[in-house]
């Protein structure tokens, strides 16, 4: 077999590379470092982004048909990185020549003299624009998977595992900033029989009338009302002391009283009512979470015990007032 003439052909061999990056989807590019100037920019660029080969001249060029919001931190990102001799990824919205944008992945490769100076970097564009939005769409996915998994599925309002993982929250912050915590427990009163005798789709809908007629009563940001389970909610009042937790608990009856929600199968009421246990308490690092909640269930209990369609509250505890130090 006969050796090709091209074997050793430098320049072909330069013209067959040079024609396999130009066919790849990939951008190449090279930037002098001392100079700042593109010395070569693939004319796929043109197809990608509108702008003519040529126009690729400085760095500037690159920066400047970048986003505004993504420029800086790409810019400063690859400054220091090139500087640090680290071979590095960025992932920023390009300017199109038609005013739209578009995500492009520069992946980087630093060059260095021999004595260790930036020589050049070299890379590579790519078109990221459909990974970026399958990810923002997951990312979509996600969030409403995580506000689903926090969310009561019947009533909308906040489930059992929101009111547990805020209640730790809210804990913390009373103890860190020394504020009242108070919380409500309510129970609608004889709601069994309210579903024996209307039937449960329509027990369902007078959960849901509830769920939403209570959270307009607690319209503070960091107020969360949310069902306990059953016909249980409870609500969480962060820097509220007992005077005001009160007032909550009285406008709760008073909404619910307006609301005048038929209930035949009451022996106290013509109409839906509740029972509500109501605490406060400035806590430390001494006292229990879990036994105030405790302590905001007896409440509850002994509400329903005096006669129901009302509330009981407990005076505000700090350390002192229940170790007797």
């Amino acid at each position: 077999m006969q050796n090709s003439p091209f074997k050793n052909n430098h320049v072909y061999n330069e013209v067959v590379y040079k024609t396999l990056i130009e066919s790849t989807l990939a951008i190449p590019w090279r930037i002098d470092w001392d100079t700042k100037q593109f010395t070569y920019i693939g004319p796929q660029i043109e197809k990608l982004l509108g702008w003519q080969q040529q126009s690729w001249k400085s760095v500037q060029d690159w920066v400047d048909r970048m986003h505004e919001l993504d420029r800086d931190k790409t810019f400063s990102m690859c400054v220091a990185q090139s500087i640090a001799g680290i071979d590095h990824e960025a992932d920023y919205r390009a300017l199109k020549a038609d005013g739209s944008y578009l995500w492009i992945r520069d992946v980087v490769h630093v060059i260095r003299k021999e004595n260790g100076d930036v020589d050049s970097l070299v890379g590579f564009m790519f078109d990221i624009s459909e990974r970026k939005k399958q990810e923002q769409q997951l990312e979509i996915l996600q969030r409403q998977l995580e506000e689903f998994s926090y969310k009561d599925g019947l009533t909308g309002i906040a489930n059992r595992r929101l009111f547990d993982e805020f209640f730790a929250r809210e804990w913390q912050s009373a103890i860190r900033l020394q504020q009242p915590l108070s919380i409500l427990l309510i129970d609608l009163d004889y709601f069994k029989q309210y579903n024996d005798q209307h039937g449960h789709l329509q027990g369902d809908q007078c959960l849901r009338e509830i769920a939403q007629l209570w959270t307009t009563c607690c319209s503070r940001p960091r107020d969360l009302v949310s069902r306990f389970g059953g016909e249980e909610f409870a609500i969480v009042l962060p820097e509220t002391d007992e005077t005001a937790a009160i007032q909550i608990a009285e406008s709760l009856l008073q909404a619910l009283n307006n609301a005048k929600l038929p209930h035949c199968a009451s022996t106290i009421s013509d109409y839906v009512s509740c029972s509500i246990g109501v605490k406060t308490i400035i806590p430390t690092e001494q006292l229990d979470r879990v036994g105030f909640l405790s302590e905001v269930d007896q409440n509850l209990y002994h509400a329903k015990q005096n006669g129901r369609n009302g509330y009981q509250a407990g005076e505000v505890h700090t350390l002192q007032d229940l170790t007797g130090s």
